[in-house]
C-alpha cells in the first residue's frame, strides 16, 4: 500500500536528517528532541516508525507464521545489538538497548497478539485496541504508583525514574547515559502500545470499505489521539525518552492522523506524482537505518588531519571544511545533513531500481 510506504518513508527520512547533523550544538528546533518533558517533531520519528510498522502487520504475508514472527523479532534485535557495539564492540561498553531492539520487542508482541487473535476484523481490532489501551494504563500507573527502592513513587525524572532502575539493575553500565537510557526496557512496554494503534489502524486499511471512508476514520481516530494524549499530559507529561502512557497516545494520534492524509491524497485524490522518493526510502526502511547508522558511527571513529594539523574524526573534518563556511551554524548542519540523506538515498534508488528489498 503506496501511502503506508510513505508515511514510513517520510519517517525514515527525517530520522537520518535528525540523527546526523554537522554540528549538534546548532540545530533548528524542529530537529531537536525535547530535553525532557514535552516533544518536537524530531520525537515523533520512532512513534511514526512503529506505528507504521504496526500497520503493516495485517497486511503482511509474515505475520501469518509464528516462526516468521519469532524470526524476524529475534534477528530486529541481534541487529541493533550489533550495531550497539560497533565499531570497537567493546565488551565494557556495549550498549545493550537501542531502537532496533525497541522495534524487535514490540514486532514480536505485537506481531504475536495480531496472530494469536482471531475472529473478524472488528472483533480482533477490539481486542488490540484494549490490549494497547490496557498497556498504556499499566504503564502508567506502575510509573506513578511503584517505588524505587530508596526512591519515592511517581519520580520520573532521568535517574530517579523505576524505568532507569530496572535498567541499571539489568545491564549496569551498558545504557546510552549515565544510569538511564532513552530506549530502556520499562518503557517497552508502552511502546508496543503504539505498535498496537498500528495494528488496528491496518486491519482498518485491510478492509473492503471504500478508500475515502478508511481515510476519514483513521483521520478522525488520528485527531482523537493527539487530543487525548494532550489531555492526558496534563497528568503524565508526553515524554519520548520515558515513552510515557501520554505520549504514546499522542505519538500513534499524529501517526494516523498523518497517513489517513497520505491515503486520502494518494488512494483516493490519485496524486501520486510526489510519493516516489519516500516510497523508495520506505521500501527499504530497515537498509536505511543501519546503513544510516553504519555511515554515522563510521565517520565520527576514523581520524584524519585537518588543515592545522589537528586531528579530527573525519565527520567534523568534512563539517568545518566543506559546510560550515557556506552558511550559518544551524543552516550549515543542515545542509550536512541533508547531503547524508542524499548519498543514502542515491543507495536505495540503486537497490529500487534493481528491486532488491532487504527483509528479516
Amino acid at each position: 500500500m503506496l501511502s503506508l510506504d510513505v508515511l514510513r518513508g517520510v519517517a525514515m527520512a527525517a530520522m537520518v536528517i535528525v540523527s546526523n547533523p554537522g554540528d549538534a550544538g546548532h540545530v533548528y528546533w524542529p530537529l531537536a528532541h525535547a530535553a525532557w518533558d514535552g516533544w518536537t517533531p524530531a520525537d515523533l520519528i520512532c512513534a511514526f516508525f512503529l506505528f507504521a510498522a504496526g500497520a503493516a502487520i495485517p497486511l503482511s504475508g509474515r505475520s501469518s507464521r509464528w516462526t516468521r514472527i519469532i524470526r524476524r523479532g529475534l534477528l530486529l534485535i541481534a541487529a541493533g545489538l550489533l550495531l550497539g557495539g560497533y565499531p570497537d564492540f567493546d565488551p565494557s561498553r556495549w550498549r545493550i538497548p537501542g531502537e532496533l531492539q525497541r522495534v524487535g520487542i514490540c514486532y514480536l508482541v505485537a506481531a504475536g497478539a495480531y496472530r494469536a487473535t482471531t475472529g473478524d476484523a472488528r472483533r480482533r481490532g477490539a481486542i488490540l485496541m484494549s490490549a494497547a489501551v490496557f498497556l498504556a494504563i499499566g504503564y502508567w500507573l506502575v510509573m506513578q504508583h511503584v517505588p524505587v527502592p530508596g526512591g519515592v513513587a511517581g519520580d520520573l525524572s532521568p535517574r530517579g525514574n523505576l524505568g532507569a532502575y530496572v535498567d541499571r539493575t539489568l545491564m549496569g553500565g551498558h545504557l546510552a547515559r549515565l544510569g538511564w537510557d532513552p530506549d530502556g526496557l520499562l518503557a517497552t512496554l508502552s511502546a508496543v502500545a503504539t505498535m498496537l494503534f498500528g495494528v488496528v489502524c491496518g486491519l482498518c486499511l485491510q478492509s473492503g470499505a471504500p478508500a475515502g471512508r478508511k481515510a476519514s476514520q483513521i483521520a478522525a481516530a488520528g485527531a482523537g489521539g493527539i487530543v487525548g494524549g494532550q489531555l492526558w499530559g496534563v497528568v503524565v507529561p508526553i515524554n519520548k525518552s520515558l515513552w510515557s502512557s501520554s505520549f504514546a497516545v499522542f505519538g500513534a494520534g499524529a501517526a494516523s492522523l498523518l497517513l489517513g492524509i497520505c491515503h486520502w491524497v494518494i488512494e483516493v485524490k490519485g496524486w501520486r506524482g510526489w510519493t516516489k522518493p519516500f516510497a523508495i526510502l520506505g521500501a527499504n526502511a530497515l537498509t536505511l537505518y543501519v546503513a544510516s547508522s553504519l555511515l554515522r558511527k563510521t565517520l565520527a571513529s576514523v581520524a584524519v588531519a585537518s588543515a592545522d594539523g589537528r586531528l579530527l574524526p573525519v565527520d567534523q573534518h568534512l563539517y568545518l571544511q566543506y559546510f560550515a563556511p557556506l552558511a550559518p551554524p544551524s543552516a550549515a548542519s543542515l545542509l550536512y545533513a541533508l547531503v547524508n540523506l542524499v548519498v543514502l538515498f542515491g543507495l536505495l534508488a540503486l537497490m529500487y531500481r534493481r528491486r532488491i528489498f532487504l527483509r528479516l
